[in-house]
């Protein structure tokens, strides 16, 4: 019987040693949660024996239970690494399709050949689906797809509409609209430009000409024109040229109109302003271009859509005594964009980033928790699956209610204390000496029995 107890103890002794030496040799595993072997005493009885003068027979490992509290945080340049600060574990799959999920901590994750995000064993991350504001259809784990990082953003789409706010200054100089010539900068006050895309996503710089004109000004209302160009070659208006009223005679009294049109023929809009300097109208209502293609404007390439036109919204301008400035300048097109950055936040939200200026939601990184962590089974690649013991996994998003927030650029290091493993190793081995020495004596017992005559 006291052999059985010295090996009991010996078996657990090297137990011990074993769970020491694997948290030790996974200090640096990026993820990992240390183990920590637990023993209960073997102990027999019956109705019949005395328990006041029985003996225990040994011990035994009950569990070696892995330790799942927060490791620190080391922070990468990888915008693709991530660490949960919290509970939760990030969700993998080893094929694309496939409902056989894995749980993990280690957010060491690239992009494979596919562009999707996986980790280095190749398992995929899981997300949630998200629509075009980034807000999650669903937060079931049967939902939950590979995230895919697209190098190209879409297909180019044409502009159609072009905003602008700007303030023009009344203190400017009156010119002759009809002597407009945009190489000669005395002919107009001001000018901006912005990019437009043609269907084929080709970029062009469409620019407006503002003149302040002649006579345009008078009691309670004052006048500019616009004229507007597409790669530096003049765009004429759909229709006919914008019309504003005169006062020739200077008594502030209208006596006469003008049509905002070039001594060449190039034709522009008009825009109005009240006393106030507010923005009133324009003429035409509704400032659009003529087509840009070759039966119009001909500024377009070969192969792009002929028929494209682009109207002209402005967004309550001003007409004040300061100088001038553009506070708003938008198109609503876009080219084909090249990813530039990939972004993640604290609820998981992967954006993307592209070329063109435009900010993609992709999916957001799907998280899952346990009634009982420690219940979990090691696959190991720091990798566990459910059990019954472990209970059912449970979906969320990151940042919201029980789950931990996602950190960017950071990885979780091991929770492995290296200070307290030396000290645990020096008992375990302390501990393997001790029942040894037992096994020892038991022996010298045993003989010293066999040599009595």
């Amino acid at each position: 019987m006291s052999f059985n107890i010295a090996l009991s103890g010996i078996a657990a002794a090297q137990k011990d040693l074993n769970t020491t030496a694997n948290n030790i040799a996974n200090v640096n595993t990026i993820g990992f949660k240390e183990s920590r072997a637990e023993f209960a005493d073997v102990y027999a009885n019956s109705i019949f024996s005395n328990s006041k003068t029985a003996v225990g027979g040994g011990t035994t490992t009950t569990q070696v239970a892995q330790q799942f509290h927060q490791g620190s945080l080391q922070f990468t340049s990888n915008s693709l690494d991530m660490a949960i600060s919290g509970g939760g574990f990030f969700v993998t799959s080893s094929e694309l399709g496939t409902r056989d999920q894995s749980f993990t901590r280690a957010g060491a994750f690239k992009v494979d050949s596919a562009n999707y995000m996986v980790d280095s064993a190749g398992n995929f991350l899981q997300g949630f689906p998200v629509d075009k504001d980034g807000n999650s259809t669903s937060v079931s784990l049967t939902t939950t797809q590979p995230i895919k990082i697209p190098d190209t953003a879409g297909s180019p789409v044409m502009s159609g509409k072009v905003g602008l706010q700007m303030n023009l200054n009344v203190g400017e100089s009156a010119l002759d609209p009809a002597a407009f010539d945009p190489t000669n900068p005395d002919t107009f006050n001001n000018s901006t430009s912005v990019t437009i895309y043609d269907s084929l996503g080709e970029s062009h710089i469409m620019t407006t000409y503002f003149i302040k004109p002649e006579d345009g000004s008078y009691t309670g209302e004052s006048n500019w024109v616009a004229y507007y160009a597409v790669d530096g070659k003049p765009v004429n208006l759909d229709g006919a040229a914008g019309q504003y009223s005169v006062d020739t005679t200077g008594d502030g009294i209208v006596d006469g109109s003008r049509t905002a049109q070039t001594a060449g023929g190039w034709t522009g809009a008009v825009i109005k302003f009240n006393d106030a300097g507010a923005y009133t109208g324009s003429d035409p209502a509704v400032i659009k271009t003529q087509e840009l293609g070759v039966t119009g404007a001909n500024v377009l390439g070969p192969g792009a859509d002929g028929t494209q036109t682009v109207t002209v919204n402005f967004n309550n301008p001003t007409q004040y005594a300061s100088p001038f400035e553009v506070t708003e300048l938008t198109q609503d097109g876009t080219t084909v964009g090249r990813l530039t950055n990939v972004g993640i936040g604290a609820d998981g939200l992967v954006t993307a980033s592209y070329s063109n200026g435009s900010t993609v939601p992709l999916s957001r990184v799907a998280l899952v928790r346990f009634a009982n962590e420690q219940g979990l089974t090691q696959v190991g690649n720091t990798s566990w699956k459910a059990s019954l013991d472990s209970g059912p996994a449970l979906a969320g998003e990151a940042n919201s209610g029980t789950f931990g927030s996602i950190r960017s650029s950071a990885l979780e290091q091991s929770n492995v204390d290296l200070t307290t493993e030396l000290v645990d190793l020096i008992s375990a081995q302390r501990n393997f000496q001790a029942n040894s020495r037992t096994l020892e004596v038991n022996n010298t017992l045993n003989q010293t029995v066999l040599q009595i005559r």
